[in-house]
């Protein structure tokens, strides 16, 4: 009983109108009615506008793809780059063609382990139109062309700095960290203003007494007690996208608010160990098993959980209280980090094989989460040519980061 289906895949892993036109639609319709649509604008760079309708779907794409932090922040600032995008290619006369955007539609869905046909359904089914994905994608590639164009020459790199690289690379890092967390529970409709009051509540904080205390009054995780304080966490076992930020961090720090399922999270880093004593780094996998019991964390379902629990010593005895009950109530599923749901992926980070969890809701239930076996695969050494392209191409995304940063400085950027 795998669980197998495209949302959960979904874990890994804009119509423009020109300002003139936009004018004429301001001019023409009624006040009342220039608020109710969809199709006012809610940015405009420069000549270029992004609509109310294209705001929300870029944030419920994000949302599909299960991106952590403030959604409504990151869908704005990335459509208005797309916007800066597309201007600095159409000053150099570059575009794709539609056979370059199916195919980069195509490479995208893959990494999802789906068809095209297939991740278009699912983001369908989460309210995301096919245009959408659409424009995502050609933005992408359009303006990889135009840093390919503008800054190929110059970014090259010496045979001493792939030696340098090649040395780092044979000792790839490792870390564990030590946070601390923050859940603010909430129902679907009010998940608005939920991350509205956790990223209020951020501003606050200050020290790590502050988080302590929040986490005390307004934590729903059972580390509320502690002040949300949890142990050392391996940081290849993480989400990678938390993973990623927490590494950016520094002790004291606290993350923007990351979404999770009926949820918003504050993470504070306290402490972080790159020792060479961790485990060796690479891409997790875990194979975890979901076992659900009616009645969320009312006192029946924690003893039936708690029963549960002092019977089973691995996965598969799970199978017997299984026996007889609808399928769904118990799966069993394999997936890297990059592919587990955020909330599961936290949950499972702090339990080694054959432990277990029962920190999540599901649908009213209680998740008897458990942990079967956990692997890692590590990388084989990178190839002197390999190297040489990567650092290539980092070289490339500093300077399209900063020609992005001098674009954004010279628009003209207005929110109606």
């Amino acid at each position: 009983m795998v669980a197998s289906n495209g949302a959960r895949r979904m874990g890994w892993l804009a119509g423009m109108l020109v300002w003139p036109v936009c004018m004429v639609w301001l001019v023409l319709t009624p006040p009342a009615l220039a608020e109710q649509s969809p199709v006012r604008p809610a940015i405009i760079v420069s000549d270029r506008v992004v609509t109310v309708f294209e705001l929300e779907q870029r944030k419920l794409f994000l949302k599909l793809l299960r991106t952590p932090g403030h959604l409504d922040e990151q869908a704005r600032r990335a459509l208005t780059e797309d916007r800066l995008r597309l201007d600095a290619a159409a000053a150099l006369k570059i575009s794709v063609t539609d056979d370059d955007v199916i195919k980069g539609m195509e490479e995208f869905a893959q990494r999802a382990e789906l068809s095209t046909e297939a991740f278009l359904k699912v983001l369908a089914e989460g309210g995301v139109e096919a245009q959408t994905f659409r424009d995502f994608v050609s933005a992408g590639l359009i303006w990889r062309q135009v840093v390919r164009t503008k800054f190929s020459s110059a970014a090259t790199v010496t045979e001493a700095a792939i030696d340098q690289a090649m040395s780092q690379s044979a000792e790839p890092p490792k870390a564990r960290v030590l946070l601390s967390e923050l859940i603010i529970a909430s129902v679907p409709e009010k998940l608005a203003e939920a991350e509205a009051f956790t990223a209020e509540l951020a501003t606050q904080i200050r020290g790590e007494a502050d988080f302590a205390e929040a986490a005390r009054q307004y934590s729903a995780s059972p580390s509320s007690e502690r002040g949300g304080a949890i142990d050392w966490l391996e940081v290849a076992n993480l989400p990678p996208a938390l993973g990623a930020l927490l590494l950016t961090m520094s002790p004291g720090e606290v993350t923007t608010p990351i979404a999770l399922p009926n949820a918003i999270a504050l993470f504070q880093l306290r402490a972080i160990d790159a020792s060479r004593d961790s485990p060796a780094s690479g891409q997790v996998t875990v194979d975890y098993a979901r076992y659900l019991i009616p009645g969320g964390h009312g006192p029946a379902a924690l003893a039936e959980a708690a029963m549960v629990r002092g019977q089973v010593n691995v996965c598969n005895d799970l199978n017997r209280f299984a026996k007889g009950k609808p399928e769904a109530q118990l799966t069993r599923t394999e997936q890297t980090m990059d592919q587990v749901p955020v909330d599961i992926g936290l949950e499972l980070a702090g339990l080694d094989a054959g432990e277990s969890s029962v920190a999540l809701e599901s649908g009213g239930n209680l998740v008897f989460l458990m942990v079967c076996s956990r692997s890692t695969v590590v990388e084989p050494p990178v190839s002197r040519e390999d190297m040489r392209v990567r650092l290539i191409n980092q070289k490339l995304e500093g300077l399209a980061e900063g020609y992005l940063a001098e674009l954004t400085a010279n628009a003209h950027i207005v929110t109606p």
